[in-house]
C-alpha cells in the first residue's frame, strides 16, 4: 500500500523524468521514438524509485532501455536539479520498460484474426509479472 507521500514523490519524478528522456531522445537523434514514463514505484523508505518506461515502436525499446540504464547516474543528476526545491534527496532509479500496450495491442490484433484466442487461449502469450 502506497502512502500520500510516496505518490506525491512518484508523480513528481514521474512529470520530470518524462521531460528528461523525451529531450534526450530528441537531442540524440531519435525522432519518431515516442518515450513515455507509466509509472513510478517509490519504496517506503523514499530511497528506491522503480521507473516504468513505455517505448514506441517497441522495436528500439531493448537497445533504449539499455541506454536509460547506462546514463542513470547523468539523469538522477539532472533529475535532483530539477527537484531540489521539491526533494532532499533523490531516490537511486532503476528503470523497466512498460509493456502493456504492447500486450494490449496484441490481444487486439489477436481479437480481429480468425485465431480468436477466446476459443483458443493457448494462442496468447503468457505475460510476465514484474
Amino acid at each position: 500500500m502506497e502512502t500520500n507521500r510516496q505518490k506525491k514523490i512518484g508523480g513528481v519524478l514521474q512529470k520530470d523524468l518524462a521531460e528528461i528522456l523525451q529531450r534526450a531522445a530528441k537531442d540524440g537523434n531519435m525522432s519518431g521514438t515516442l518515450i513515455s514514463v507509466t509509472k513510478v514505484h517509490v519504496t517506503s523508505d523514499l530511497s528506491v524509485a522503480k521507473v516504468f518506461v513505455s517505448i514506441f515502436p517497441h522495436k528500439n525499446a531493448q537497445e533504449l532501455i539499455e541506454g536509460i540504464r547506462s546514463n542513470q547516474p547523468l539523469i538522477k543528476h539532472e533529475l535532483s536539479q530539477r527537484t531540489k526545491n521539491q526533494l532532499r534527496r533523490v531516490p537511486d532509479l532503476s528503470f523497466y520498460i512498460d509493456d502493456s500496450l504492447e500486450y494490449i495491442d496484441k490481444i487486439d490484433q489477436s481479437l480481429k484474426r480468425s485465431d480468436n484466442p477466446i476459443e483458443n487461449p493457448d494462442l496468447l502469450d503468457k505475460r510476465k509479472k514484474s
